[in-house]
């Protein structure tokens, strides 16, 4: 069986103090990889993984994902080179279109997808030693430009999030990995990776050759009950865009505009009773620690090289979440995460 992988993900809406005391909990425990997001209002990802870096000696560190409608790739490159000085398990980047770009006025690069080509290329550029200098269609920066400080020794992977299919075939060309955010549905990721392989046949690649990753919200706790009650609240966030993207899923789109309404409210206990059991699984990691080695077992039978479980992790605290995948949850995945 070929290893898989197990991620772990945080939001930044935290204290620089609460950064470094996750690195130093999830540095305990065998994860893969240690993410954070760059969605909009909240901290940019460089910051808190700058923080985290100097306690985690296990895993790879990496933001999913930066759109660079919000972060040049000018400022990718140099802030992944610093990071990479401090973390002793490798570093990746992470870039998306972007969600809720425009209500937070960040205007998005246009054409996107040839945004996302040109970014990869200058980032790559700057953090190879060689000129960036670049004539695209949405950047161009002068022939002179170099990175004017030290370069990660390894090459940096690159992992593309997305669910549309130009994007996930350009991620077949270029990209290492490709993310589904937001979800947890085994059905879609077939979908997905023959998405990616017409990029990847594009680019001369074998099909197979950028591995899929899914995540979504967790939430796990030995009270089953408590944790499905607050990844329902945590859920009904995105549940009304996500539900649009994920073609394999049939949800009334009354009830997603329902929910929408509750959100913009801001009654989550409201807009988390809407949500019925029949599709929350699709969405979300949440109950005891046998429900998540289930969804995890069930996504990589499917074909997911890697599994991301999302803030919030507990029901009061990530902590006992964190503490209780750790223990509990990667050492039950072993046949499929130990390699072969």
């Amino acid at each position: 069986m070929t290893k898989r992988e197990l991620s772990i993900a945080f939001q930044t809406d935290k204290r620089a103090v609460d950064y470094i005391d996750l690195a130093k909990l999830v540095n305990q425990y065998a994860f893969d990889a240690v993410t954070v997001y760059c969605d909009a209002p909240y901290q940019p990802s460089y910051g808190p993984l700058l923080l985290m870096a100097p306690h985690v000696s296990k895993s790879r560190l990496g933001p999913a994902g930066i759109p660079p409608s919000r972060m040049h790739p000018l400022d990718i490159a140099a802030q992944t080179a610093l990071l990479a000085e401090l973390a002793a398990g490798g570093v990746y980047i992470g870039l998306v279109r972007g969600g809720w770009l425009a209500e937070h006025g960040i205007r998005e690069l246009d054409p996107p997808i040839t945004a996302i080509r040109e970014a990869v290329d200058i980032i790559r550029l700057l953090l190879s030693g060689e000129s960036a200098g670049y004539s695209g269609r949405v950047y161009r920066i002068a022939e002179h430009v170099r990175a004017p400080y030290p370069l990660p020794a390894r090459r940096i992977p690159l992992q593309i999030g997305t669910w549309g299919k130009q994007l996930a075939a350009l991620a077949g060309e270029i990209a290492d990995e490709v993310k589904i955010g937001g979800s947890a549905n085994p059905d879609v990721i077939p979908l997905i990776a023959d998405y990616i392989a017409v990029g990847e046949a594009r680019g001369g690649r074998d099909r197979g050759a950028v591995d899929l990753v899914i995540g979504a919200v967790s939430v796990v706790d030995e009270n089953r009950d408590a944790a499905r009650w607050i990844a329902r609240k945590a859920v009904s966030l995105y549940m009304p865009v996500v539900s649009k993207l994920d073609p394999t899923l049939s949800i009334d789109p009354d009830l997603m505009s329902r929910l929408q309404s509750q959100v913009e409210a801001g009654d989550d206990d409201a807009a988390a009773r809407l949500i019925p059991d029949d599709i929350l699984n699709r969405f979300i990691f949440a109950g005891d620690p046998t429900d998540i080695i289930e969804q995890c077992a069930r996504l990589y039978d499917a074909g997911a090289q890697r599994v991301e479980l999302g803030t919030p992790h507990g029901v009061r605290e990530a902590a006992t979440g964190i503490q209780l995948i750790g223990t509990k949850v990667i050492p039950a995945l072993k046949p499929y995460l130990a390699p072969t």
